[in-house]
Formats: structure tokens, C-alpha cells, sequence
């Protein structure tokens, strides 16, 4: 059945069947992730950057709080394939077939993107965080004593938004294959692009020049990159339009 076929009723109910396949998904990922979370949890805790802190427990439920964030966190991820799916699956009707096919091999290069903008943090940025925080409490004659709870929150708002950050050349992919956006679209509004990735950078980075700089680059350029492949999205995107018209020309009753 075509997507436009179908009734608000029964949009609900295949929604309905999509979010109950992603919180059984989810479900046994947390499971699984309550094995995960301890090793992950040690390997953070005495990392290169964390062995320079002296890291405490100023709550009874810290530990406990800190132990189920990261389960939370490790099964949105293992679930986030299953939901990117089901997001498909459930918009993929009103698609035309080559579009199917082609927004389905997006899947794999977004959970990729995601983790590779996590591990770029986490091995660029992170370190150097720490290094200016350190310096900045050894010039002020501060003794640091930091919490675990508040350590790791701390290392999740840095690390988790650069994955999402990294998903951006997929989206725009994604978005101009469907006719969306344009690759001249995107040209035009650069600069306002570049204040809002400026923003950005301001918020997670400390209040440093060189800190700002060092995240707004790679964000900056990431951006490019979404434009260079939107291009190359876009002429596939005027390829497949004039395909489609051509078939519609030569068989008007074709039932798109």
C-alpha cells in the first residue's frame, strides 16, 4: 500500500508498531549494556586525562547515578541503528524505489559518522579541555576536587554533541536526494551557517581563543564537506528526475 494511501488510523497504528519494535530494541540493550557499562566506566575513570584529577563521590547515589546514565547512554546507541531504521521504514512508502534503496545505505554511515564525531571529542578535543582546566587552576593557586557524578556529565556534553554534530553530512545528503535542499541553497546561507557553528563552538568549548578556534574549524569544514556532497547528491537528484519524467512521458498511466 502507498504511503498517501493510508488513513490517520492506520498512520497511527503503523507508528504505533514502530515505536513498540524500538522499546523492545531498547529493552534488550539495556540488558546487555548493564555488562558494558562497568568496563566502559573503569576505562574513562583511569584514562590518561582522568588519572590528573582526583575524582570523588560527594553523594551516596553518585556511583549508582553515573552506572545507569552510562547504561542509558550505551543503549541509545546499540538501539540507534533499530530507530534509524524504523524511521525509514515507516517514511520509505512515500518514496520511489531508487530512493528506498538509497536512503537505506545511509543507516551504517550515520552510526559511523556519530561514533567518529565521539571519538574525535573524546581524543582531540577532551584532552585538550582538561590541559586548559588544569593550567587554569594551577595559575589561581585552586585545588581542584571534582566530583564523579559531575566528571562524567561533563565528558558526555563534550563528546556526545560532536556526534550528533557529525551526522550533518548525512542529513544534508539525505534531504537533497529528496529534493529538499540544494547544494546552492546551502552556499547561500554559509555565513549564517558559520555564526550558528561559531555558537556552537562557544558553548561546549572554555572561554578561550584558541579552544574556540580549535572546534570551529573542524566544524567549518565539516560544513563544506556537507556542500561538496550535496552537489554530488544533487546531480543524482536531477538524474533520477529526469528518469522519472521520461517514464512518465512514455507511460502516463504508471502508478507512481
Amino acid at each position: 500500500m502507498n504511503n498517501n494511501e493510508l488513513t490517520i488510523i492506520e498512520h497511527i497504528e503503523e507508528l504505533r508498531k514502530r515505536l513498540y519494535i524500538v522499546a523492545v530494541f531498547f529493552v534488550i540493550s539495556v540488558v546487555g549494556s548493564f555488562f558494558l557499562a562497568e568496563p566502559l566506566i573503569h576505562f574513562l575513570q583511569f584514562s590518561d586525562e582522568a588519572k590528573q584529577l582526583q575524582l570523588h563521590s560527594f553523594k551516596v547515589t553518585d556511583p549508582v547515578k553515573v552506572y545507569f546514565q552510562v547504561i542509558f547512554i550505551l543503549s541509545v546507541i546499540i538501539t540507534s541503528p533499530i530507530i534509524l531504521y524504523q524511521i525509514w521504514s515507516f517514511i520509505s512508502p512515500g518514496l520511489y524505489e531508487k530512493e528506498r534503496r538509497v536512503t537505506l545505505s545511509y543507516i551504517p554511515y550515520s552510526v559511523l559518522l556519530f561514533l567518529g564525531g565521539v571519538v574525535f571529542s573524546y581524543e582531540v578535543l577532551f584532552p585538550y579541555i582538561i590541559k586548559f582546566m588544569m593550567q587554569m587552576s594551577v595559575e589561581l593557586d585552586v585545588q581542584q576536587t571534582i566530583g564523579i557524578n559531575e566528571y562524567f556529565q561533563f565528558l558526555m556534553q563534550i563528546t556526545l554533541p560532536f556526534g550528533v554534530i557529525f551526522q550533518l553530512p548525512i542529513v544534508v545528503l539525505f534531504l537533497t536526494r529528496l529534493g529538499i535542499i540544494t547544494p546552492m541553497m546551502l552556499a547561500k546561507v554559509r555565513k549564517y551557517a558559520y555564526f550558528i557553528l561559531l555558537v556552537i563552538a562557544a558553548i561546549i568549548t572554555p572561554p578561550d581563543i584558541m579552544s574556540h578556534m580549535f572546534v570551529t574549524l573542524p566544524l567549518c569544514i565539516l560544513y563544506e564537506i556537507s556542500i561538496l556532497i550535496s552537489r554530488a547528491g544533487y546531480r543524482k537528484y536531477l538524474r533520477a528526475e529526469q528518469q522519472r519524467q521520461i517514464e512518465l512521458a512514455n507511460n502516463p498511466s504508471t502508478d507512481e
